[in-house]
């Protein structure tokens, strides 16, 4: 079973759902399962789940819910379902494939659109960045920001279609992908503010409280800037 289908079907429907869970964890947190054919989809959805501004979160090329930085992905969860904004967490399917990668976080905003969400911010770690970069091409006219942490440049040849704010992050002390790959996505991109950590690893472990203020501010700022300014689309329609 390949991802391809026809151009009208909405990506929650291509991801082809043959049973799903969905568990209230907390009064403000769900845990939802998909089960299909190419894998478990798993989302980690904080807020209200009828939130009209929603934070897509990536995992990197062996997967992953947590985030870089000690649990960034959970913190920032929590702290943005309590300023409004809603925030899905994204448990791919198949790690390390990006063209399914990029339909679950697809799949993962028509879910929320379905529920009244209309604007997005992209966030994806390492392979994820390539993720998020890919993702915010396929739905930009709802896409309020991207943000890459520890990005590599392979597969966001598309950056250059963005055309939305995009903020990348990178240690200068990577163990696994030099800052000159978070220099080749923005240069693509053709635009982008890169911060470059100092004395910061791939995890980005020892910056993980500027990260948090960091993405917090921005995020909040882009959503701000963009409120009369993206359309309110279908998700990959």
């Amino acid at each position: 079973m390949t991802d391809a289908a026809p151009s009208d079907e909405r990506p929650l429907d291509r991801l082809r759902v043959l049973a799903k869970q969905d568990v209230l964890v907390t009064p403000s947190l769900r845990h939802i399962e998909g089960f299909t054919l190419e894998g478990l989809l798993t989302f980690l959805w904080h807020g209200d789940p009828g939130a009209e501004r929603v934070v897509l979160m990536c995992g990197g090329a062996m997967g992953g819910l947590l985030g870089p930085a000690n649990g960034l992905y959970h913190d920032l969860g929590e702290t943005f379902a309590r300023d409004g904004i809603g925030v899905i967490r994204i448990g791919y399917r198949r790690p390390n494939d990006l063209p399914g990668c990029v339909l679950d976080v697809a799949g993962a905003a028509d879910l929320a659109h379905r529920n009244g969400a209309r604007r997005f911010v992209i966030v994806g770690h390492s392979f994820g960045g390539a993720v998020a970069i890919n993702a915010g091409c396929m739905l930009r006219p709802m896409v309020s920001g991207v943000v890459t942490l520890s990005t590599q440049s392979a597969g966001c040849e598309r950056a250059s279609t963005l055309d939305r704010p995009l903020l990348l992050l990178h240690g200068d002390r990577d163990e696994l992908l030099p800052t000159m790959a978070s220099q080749a996505v923005q240069a693509l991109a053709g635009q982008g503010d890169l911060e470059i950590l100092r004395g910061t690893g791939h995890l980005l472990i020892e910056a993980a409280e500027h990260l948090r203020t960091r993405l917090r501010g921005w995020i909040t700022e882009v959503f701000t800037r963009s409120l009369d300014g993206v359309e309110a689309g279908v998700p990959g329609g």
